[in-house]
């Protein structure tokens, strides 16, 4: 097994942690542009740090499976927030950016999935509602 200390991108006792572009992301990741064994396509590449505990995860799955707590969805007025991490850049977006962006990173202009927006309820207040609770 390849001893994650010896990588400069990876770091923890959890060998699913990275550091990407200098910031740690957590969860089941998998290679270091934010994919994880969850979600894990070619346009899988952002994570999302999560207001309730102000991490970043891959995906809503990681953080439940990490966490002894529940999500709470970023709310409406804090959109202002840079809470989305571009796994092929580094780039920090904040949700307004983020939810503007066509599934586009505004920096590299590497491609998001746009089968996120499915799941923006679990991240995000969406017209004042989020899915909190529902996973």
């Amino acid at each position: 097994m390849k001893n994650l200390n010896s990588n400069s991108e990876a770091e923890d006792a959890t060998p699913h942690n990275r550091m990407i572009a200098g910031v740690q992301v957590k969860g089941k990741v998998i290679d270091h542009q934010t994919r994880c064994t969850h979600y894990h396509s070619a346009l899988d590449i952002i994570a999302i740090k999560f207001k309730c505990c102000n991490t970043y995860y891959p995906c809503y799955s990681c953080h439940q499976e990490d966490t002894d707590h529940v999500a709470v969805p970023w709310p409406v007025d804090e959109r202002d927030t840079k809470a989305v991490l571009c796994g092929a850049c580094g780039h920090e977006l904040t949700i307004a950016e983020y939810l503007s962006s066509h599934n586009t990173c505004p920096s590299c202009h590497a491609s998001f999935n746009p089968n996120c927006a499915k799941h923006y309820g679990l991240y995000f207040e969406v017209d004042g509602r989020s899915q909190k609770n529902e996973y």
